[in-house]
């Protein structure tokens, strides 16, 4: 019998717990069930409690505390160690049946996403036929406030591919906090988003204006001084990085973006729309009979 699952993730900030909470009130108000699963051993508080909490195995302020480690070392640490005691998911997922939706809330240090080789042995061992058997997917949030900055987007968008080829789940890409960024750009601007594309370097808001006012970007000295060396990165060799990325992005043409604003019903149930897709969980569902009284006449 599968089961099946959302794994929660991106970097700091992207609005990761915001999520959850928010698509499990939207799942109470539609009845559904599911199951909130917390992976992030700093995480302190909750608007909704998990049914299962990784810090019940371990925390990461005990790691640090103890080992004296820092913060990603330690979360580093917590995870191995979750990885030698598994059983600790396996004892709690196993009695889950296809009628809920587990919702891993993931940590927001990034490189759990793209070169730590830990959450693919986790992915792996929840999907796993004989273990758990998890049908997951991967929700990939992105701050949408980043669009605002096109360097921020385009190395967002880049540790958005990957960990897609990291995980090799079903992925979703998604830009949360639309609700700050709606009133600040037409939506006709904001489209070009969706879909990375190396052209959105060529409308630089401060290239153009620079520009405007007849001043060369472009650094004219190589020496030693700092303040030199600063002027190199923020000019032109910062913008032969950025088209770099762009175009590995567009070459690969992977990644594209939905829109996602916590306030808005309509929103989450799309999201959860094309989470159910990506996980097939509506394929799985018995059909429910509808009880007879339904069907009874009213008594004259």
């Amino acid at each position: 019998m599968s089961k099946f699952g959302v794994m929660v993730m991106g970097p700091a900030g992207a609005g990761k717990s915001t999520f959850c909470a928010s698509l499990i009130t939207h799942l109470q108000l539609n009845r559904r069930s599911y199951f909130y699963v917390n992976l992030d051993p700093a995480a302190e508080s909750f608007e909704h409690q998990p049914d299962l909490d990784i810090k019940d195995l371990i925390s990461l302020e005990d790691v640090m505390d103890e080992l004296k480690l820092g913060p990603n070392g330690g979360l580093i640490y917590c995870f191995e160690f979750l990885m030698e005691n598994l059983n600790f998911l396996e004892e709690a997922l196993n009695s889950l049946t296809e009628e809920y939706l587990i919702i891993f809330d993931m940590p927001g240090q990034i490189e759990l996403y793209t070169h730590v080789p830990i959450l693919p042995t986790l992915v792996h061992f929840l999907r796993q036929p004989g273990n758990l058997d998890i049908r997951l997917c991967a929700a990939y949030l992105l701050e949408a406030t980043f669009v605002v900055d096109k360097a921020k987007y385009f190395a967002g968008s880049l540790s958005a591919m990957s960990a897609m080829y990291m995980l090799g789940l079903p992925h979703l890409n998604i830009l949360s906090k639309m609700d700050l960024v709606k009133d600040a750009m037409r939506k006709k601007d904001f489209k070009k988003f969706i879909v990375p594309d190396t052209s959105l370097l060529d409308d630089d808001p401060a290239e153009i204006a620079a520009r405007k006012a007849g001043i060369d970007i472009e650094p004219q000295n190589s020496s030693d001084d700092p303040k030199d060396k600063e002027a190199v990165i923020s000019g032109a060799v910062f913008k032969r990085l950025n088209a770099a990325v762009a175009e590995l992005l567009e070459r690969f043409s992977m990644v594209q973006y939905l829109k996602l604003d916590c306030t808005d019903e309509d929103s989450l149930s799309g999201i959860l729309s094309y989470i159910d897709d990506a996980i097939q969980w509506a394929e799985a569902q018995e059909p429910k009979e509808i009880p007879d009284e339904e069907f009874d006449e009213p008594e004259e």
